[in-house]
């Protein structure tokens, strides 16, 4: 399984980061190992080696069939079910390797730092394209994002990465993270929702 994720694919969230740079032309990708998956609602333990980690919340599709140069227009075949996922990073630690021109990986690939809810049928979605969802932590909604706005939709995404990566059934993609980024303390308990559904839920220790 491979876990594919999107970076600056939100316009409101690139210049949160990175106010003086332009936007992306084509989408920002890479990847984090399967090791780096947690699931089930279990607890996401702060690590040792960062001061700051960061929650971003994003829609995660699962793929449902192999495909390569997959053309955007036949993209939706691929995948059959959405959640909400975080993709928890080493804020500090991304800054200092980014500033060194180093490699990053380490920063978004660390062991439980791809948070994943309980997916649902994209039938059972309104429109996949005008997608609304968010998180709430403590019982106060820290984060808000609809997919009408990222850059790059879930099916350019998907055809994008196929001419790389051949995609195997039951890879992940996460989208993209909308603005409001934030960071994650311990006791703090993190529930993320597609529309009104929670989809997710777990703590941080």
């Amino acid at each position: 399984m491979k876990i594919f994720a999107v970076g600056m694919n939100y316009a409101a969230h690139c210049r949160e980061l990175h106010p003086d740079k332009p936007l992306p032309t084509e989408p920002v990708i890479f990847l984090k190992p399967d090791s780096a998956l947690l699931k089930d609602s279990n607890p996401f333990f702060l690590p040792n080696f960062s001061e700051r980690i960061e929650y971003e919340t994003e829609l995660v599709v699962r793929i449902n069939r192999l495909g390569k140069c997959i053309p955007e227009r036949f993209a939706s075949r691929y995948y059959d079910a959405a959640t909400v996922g975080i993709d928890l990073t080493a804020r500090d630690l991304q800054q200092k390797l980014a500033e060194a021109g180093n490699p990053w990986e380490i920063s978004k690939g660390f062991d439980g730092a791809a948070v994943i809810g309980d997916f649902v049928s994209v039938e059972q979605l309104r429109d996949i394209r005008q997608q609304s969802f968010r998180l709430d932590i403590d019982g106060k909604t820290v984060q808000e994002g609809n997919t009408s706005d990222m850059i790059f939709g879930v099916n350019r995404i998907i055809s994008y990465i196929s001419h790389f990566f051949t995609l195997k059934m039951g890879d992940l993609l996460y989208t993209g993270t909308p603005a409001g980024v934030g960071p994650v303390h311990i006791g703090q308990h993190l529930e993320g929702f597609l529309g009104d559904k929670k989809v997710l839920n777990f703590y941080v220790r």
